[in-house]
């Protein structure tokens, strides 16, 4: 699997995203966001967390409009995969590529701390690495992780068994308690918890080292 992890000013999380997906055996390329073009051959995008542009506008919002995210849109209505990870999940609904938006947390607090993480579904080659609602410990970093979207769009996703996965005990207010989504063929994933801040022994957490993992061994006998 070739892997490419895009960069935008203020991205704080892109040297991690690019390790797990190294760990779990793809080749990775480092993205400028000011590239209008993925590099050839690339089947996964990954969009990392962080603080891109600053926020300033809304959280990913900039970053949306940047020229890569143009490159990034072609490729996932290609069919291509497409993960984006906190400030990457922001960007994903800035650009339309998932449906909703974040919010400011419930508490209008910045949280930082490992939660609870319900999978939703296994139906997809992010999340067949593990069991129908089994809870998986990832940390999350985030000001504005509150999803939002309109009933309608809520029972869509859930009945589209679109929803990948739900915090255990919300931590800020997500509607229906998601925290993160699939696209309608779903192979863009956006999520507010940080899988690649535990896909090593050393972070002394690997729970999220198996959506890594899948998704490598799914792409490489597709």
């Amino acid at each position: 699997m070739h892997a490419a992890v895009v960069v935008f000013p203020g991205s704080n999380c892109d040297r991690d995203l690019a390790v797990a997906f190294k760990a779990a055996g793809a080749k990775v390329s480092m993205v400028w966001h000011k590239d209008s073009e993925l590099p050839q051959g690339v089947d996964m995008v990954g969009i990392p967390g962080g603080f891109s542009y600053g926020d300033y506008l809304r959280c990913g919002a900039i970053a949306a409009n940047s020229p890569i995210c143009r490159s990034v849109a072609a490729h996932a209505q290609r069919g291509g995969y497409v993960l984006g990870i906190c400030n990457g999940f922001q960007v994903l609904t800035e650009t339309g590529l998932l449906p909703g938006a974040l919010l400011r947390n419930a508490g209008l607090k910045y949280i930082c701390k490992t939660v609870g993480l319900k999978v939703e579904t296994t139906a997809s080659d992010y999340t067949n690495g593990y069991d129908a609602g089994q809870v998986i410990n990832i940390p999350i970093a985030h000001h504005d992780g509150n999803y939002f979207a309109d009933d309608e769009t809520i029972a869509k996703l859930r009945g589209e068994d679109r929803v990948a996965f739900s915090y255990a005990e919300n931590p800020n207010g997500a509607r229906d308690d998601i925290a993160g989504i699939l696209s309608e063929n779903r192979r863009v994933l956006g999520m507010m918890p940080h899988p690649e801040r535990a896909a090593e022994v050393a972070h002394g957490n690997t729970d999220g080292a198996a959506l890594f993992r899948a998704l490598t061994g799914a792409l490489q006998t597709a």
